[in-house]
Order: C-alpha cells, then structure tokens, then sequence
C-alpha cells in the first residue's frame, strides 16, 4: 500500500476569505427575484416601465388637466395652432386635440390590453392543454390552429369588422380570433418540454390531477415566454386598431382613439401638422416601450443568463 507523504503545513487551516464566506452564507434567491434583479440593470427597460406608466396616468388625469372634454364641437376655434389655450391645438372641428389625446391613450391602451389578455387565456389554455396530453389531442387542436393560421390575420379581422356591428368589443373580439395561436405554439413547445421533468412526474405519483399537473406545475413554469410574448402583443393590438381606423373601421364617433384621431387628421397634414404629430408620436412611443421591456424580460427571463 502506497504511503501518504503528510506535512505538517497540510493541516493549517485555509485562507479565510470574508467576501466568499459572505456570497455562500447568503439567503437563496429564486428565479423571479433573479430575474427581477437582472431587470433592473436593463436602464432602457426600466425606461419602458416609466412610459407606459405615465401614459397610463396621462390617459386618467389628462382630460381633467386640460379643462376640456373629447366631443364638444367650437367650429370658431377649429384648427387652431398648440397654443397656452390649447396645449396641443385643436381639431377641425374645434375639440381639444390634449384632451382627445389622453382619451385616445385611454382607449388605445384598453384595446391592447384587452386582446392581449384574451389572446392570453384562449393560447395558454389551449397549448397547454396540447402540449400535456400530446398524441390525437395535439394533433386535431393543432390542426385547427394552424388551419386558422394559415388565414392572414389582418384579413381576418377587417371580414369581421365589416360584418359585424362596429365598435370597441367588436374590434377586441375580431383581433382576439386568431391572435392567440402564437401563444398558445409558444406555450404548447414549452409544456411538452417540461411534461416529463422530474418534478411533474413526482407530483403524478403523488395524485396530483391533471388539471393540477398543468396549472400548478407546468403552466407557471412557462411563464416568462408568456409573459414576453404578452408585451410584444399588446403594441400589435395598438398597432392593429391604428390600421383599422385608416380603413374607417375605428372605434365609432364620438369616441376617440390614436388611431381614429390620425385617420381625422390626414387630410389637414399639409396645413396642420401638428394634429397628426400627437396621436403618431404616442402611437410609436407607446409601441417602443413595450418593445424595449419586451426585450428587458427576454433577457432577464432567459435561465442560459442566470449567474
């Protein structure tokens, strides 16, 4: 048997070093305070979250702040320049365009919102429920979402604007028939790669259902790619309503939306820029904000970047 060369120096006690001793004693964080912490060193993120929040505020406040309302007519001070009277000027037909703004903020942002959240619901049901069970009960319901996919979206939405009474719900509704089937492809990739993970099949052996299984376990487990699809797929709804009151398929008089107030404004563009300046100008920022925090929780989201 080979003998050990022991020294007296082989057992002195080792460097101490404080830092490290601090970092291993150090309370456990989990992945959403991690991810959390990652987020807030994204400073263009953190920006985002400020827009979209101050929007939100201006879309309450704003017509207060303003002394105006959105539909009162003054054809005797239509088309009036951004004055100390009227912040951002007035309309053709004498409404204040500040007041109408933050209304339109109000009804845009409630447009992306809401087909974001139904797209939501529809998808993340949906692809879970593919995902989990897998065999003809993926095949058949993903089967059906690409035959709808294969249906331009925009199509799709102007047949059912056209068709169908004009106004706000009708609009969320006609967005919401097709939208949620990239989530529900996003969700679904994600369950079937998690469904037989350790853990899920240590909760089947304890009883857990399948319900229970899916939205206990797994469903939360996908969250970050919902959650940044989410906020890529509000600023396409705002995008969308945008397009569809080019055609006239806006939200109806008297409401206003960003988009409704660029389509009134088109034809003044020449004479009165500033009309189509305003609602053009929260219509990309709105859309820049929720982009960039998009891109904020990708990467903070990501577990390939966790340190």
């Amino acid at each position: 048997m080979a003998q050990l060369n022991l020294k007296p120096s082989d057992f002195e006690p080792i460097e101490y070093n404080e830092a490290e001793a601090e970092r291993i004693a150090s309370e456990t964080t989990s992945f959403w305070k991690d991810a959390w912490r990652r987020f807030k060193k994204n400073k263009l993120a953190l920006f985002g979250v400020g827009i979209i929040i101050l929007l939100g505020i201006m879309s309450l406040i704003g017509g207060p702040i303003s002394g105006y309302n959105y539909f009162s007519n003054d054809l005797i001070n239509a088309n009036k320049p951004p004055s100390a009277e009227h912040w951002f000027g007035t309309d053709q037909l004498g409404r204040d365009i500040f007041a109408r703004t933050w209304y339109g903020a109000k009804i845009s942002l409630f447009i992306g919102l809401a087909a974001a959240f139904l797209d939501l619901i529809i998808g993340v049901i949906w692809g879970a429920t593919a995902g989990f069970f897998g065999g003809r009960v993926d095949e058949y319901m993903m089967r059906i979402a690409d035959i709808l996919y294969g249906v331009p979206y925009l199509l799709v939405v102007i047949l059912l604007m056209v068709v169908m009474p004009q106004g706000l719900w009708t609009m969320i509704l006609a967005m919401t028939i097709t939208g949620w089937i990239n989530m529900a492809r996003i969700v679904r990739g994600q369950v079937m790669q998690l469904r037989n993970e350790e853990y899920v099949m240590a909760a089947q052996s304890l009883g857990a259902s399948k319900i229970r299984l899916l939205f206990r376990h797994l469903v939360p487990n996908t969250m970050g790619p919902i959650l940044v699809t989410l906020t890529l797929t509000i600023p396409n709804a705002i995008f969308t309503e945008a397009f569809l009151s080019y055609l006239g398929l806006g939200v109806p008089a008297p409401l206003a939306s960003w988009g409704t107030m660029s389509d009134a404004a088109l034809p003044y563009l020449q004479y009165q820029p500033y009309q189509l300046f305003f609602p053009s100008f929260f219509i990309v920022l709105t859309m820049l904000a929720f982009n960039v925090i998009g891109d904020g929780m990708r990467d903070a989201l990501d577990p390939k970047e966790r340190k």
